[in-house]
């Protein structure tokens, strides 16, 4: 637990953070020149592979950087437990599911907005 004795406040220009926050994926292979649309077809492509045809991809001398970085994701992720990547990946390619969200008031009454279009 903290405490003022353990508490040491950062001095003036000392940062908590100095590397910033990792990028992801697709912002990388972007800066590697590849394009949106071929990024999104290759992650298309990948998923509805098997581990051992990811694993193969990696082992292909002749398989792009896109393709080996895509691979590397996605096996990372799956040994690790952990969907962050895969998820990373299906939200570049197919964007997020559409989150609804219910309004009611204090008398549990439903929302009304009236849009006056006489302006």
């Amino acid at each position: 637990m903290a405490n003022e004795q353990n508490l040491k406040p950062f001095k003036k220009g000392e940062v908590a953070n100095p590397n910033g926050r990792p990028k992801k994926y697709v912002s990388l292979l972007k800066e590697s020149g590849y394009k949106l649309s071929e990024i999104n077809d290759t992650i298309q492509a990948m998923m509805a592979m098997d581990l051992d045809e990811l694993k193969s991809v990696w082992d292909n001398p002749k398989a792009t950087i896109l393709e080996k970085t895509i691979a590397n994701a996605m096996m990372t992720s799956l040994k690790k437990g952990s969907l962050y990547s895969v998820e990373t990946l299906l939200s570049r390619v197919y964007g997020n599911p559409k989150q609804m969200t219910e309004l009611t008031g204090a008398n549990q009454e439903p929302l009304q907005i009236v849009i006056n279009d006489k302006l």
